[in-house]
């Protein structure tokens, strides 16, 4: 069930393949909301490209998907609404020639333009002021970023930001919008041991507020809810693995290792060989969906949103998707 916070997680049989091959493929997951989700796996495995696919950026094209009830691929526009990207590198990237300030007053301007409602922006400004202040201090709480505490204060350039830092202040304007579910990539990317437990309580207390998280990593921690991606397995080789774990069992030797039957809050992913070293190379370009079908939300596109990917070629097309080109697509991923 879902709530009116977090967004529920479900996918099965879930599948992105590019011009190259898959990107990731056999992705099943049932996660509550409010879950903290790892998407643990080795650089080029298919993790950024399925984190992207699940916030409706990039559209898949085998299997379905359902966050906070709307269906994948069909409700592509509904999900972007509901969702929100975190540091994605190459998507999202803040920008190194603002400072903290005048990144967030960047973002809560644009939230407010691309995901209020219409009638805010006919409120008094000294309302409007009063609101985004509101919002922003909310987010940084949040996050536990205090402006004042960095070296030369909310004028602080976001080039000289440490990278937990940087991630804090990412997250922080992810969280502008209110969304029920954030995205994270790289978390663990150039972090110490000691930060790189900071950063993974950090969103734990995001999850404990009732977003869902998802966190693209190389290693997840104990206690999340894990959905890995990698190389496939034969279906085959699984069944001979588990049989012979239960026979050393059954003879008293140490029992092998089980695929796919390590705990019960682990899913699995099968990926292709990676079509390059970078996860989103694998994938076909973005293309925007419209979400024309009549869904009644009440959501409005916001200043997270960012395009779906075009089907390959052979692949169906649905009526609700958006025929703009993939230009605008790329603009409303970088708005992310």
């Amino acid at each position: 069930m879902d709530s009116p916070h977090g967004a529920a997680v479900k996918a099965a049989g879930f599948g992105l393949k590019g011009p190259r091959g898959w990107a990731f493929r056999g992705v099943d997951i049932d996660a509550a909301p409010g879950s903290l989700i790892a998407l643990e796996g080795p650089s080029g495995s298919g993790r950024t490209c399925l984190l992207l696919a699940l916030t409706g950026r990039m559209k898949p094209t085998e299997g379905h998907a359902e966050i906070g009830r709307h269906r994948l691929p069909k409700k592509m526009a509904a999900v972007r609404r509901i969702t929100a990207l975190g540091p994605v590198p190459g998507v999202n990237d803040l920008d190194q020639a603002l400072t903290v300030a005048e990144q967030l007053r960047e973002g809560a301007l644009l939230q407010r333009r691309y995901d209020g409602p219409v009638r805010a922006l006919l409120r008094p400004r000294g309302e409007r002021r009063a609101r985004t202040g509101a919002r922003v201090d909310a987010a940084l709480a949040a996050v536990g970023l205090d402006p004042a505490a960095l070296p030369k204060g909310s004028r602080t350039p976001v080039r000289d930001l440490e990278r937990l830092e940087a991630v804090r202040l990412s997250l922080a304007l992810a969280l502008l919008g209110g969304p029920r579910l954030v995205a994270v990539d790289d978390l663990d990317l150039k972090l110490s041991d000691a930060e790189r437990a900071e950063a993974w309580a950090l969103l734990r207390a995001v999850a404990d507020r009732g977003t869902t998280v998802l966190a693209v990593c190389s290693e997840a921690p104990a206690g999340v809810t894990v959905l890995r991606t990698g190389p496939a397995t034969e279906p085959a080789a699984e069944a001979a693995a588990a049989g012979a774990a239960r026979a050393g069992a059954a003879q008293g030797a140490a029992p092998a290792a089980v695929l796919h039957e390590a705990a019960p809050k682990i899913t699995w992913g099968r990926s292709g060989a990676p079509a390059s070293p970078e996860d989103a190379a694998a994938a076909t370009p973005p293309a925007p969906d419209n979400d024309t079908d009549g869904d009644t939300d009440g959501a409005q596109d916001g200043a997270q949103d960012g395009g779906g990917a075009s089907a390959p070629a052979g692949t169906t097309t649905h009526d609700d998707e958006d025929p703009k080109g993939a230009d605008d697509a790329l603009a409303e991923t970088g708005r992310a």
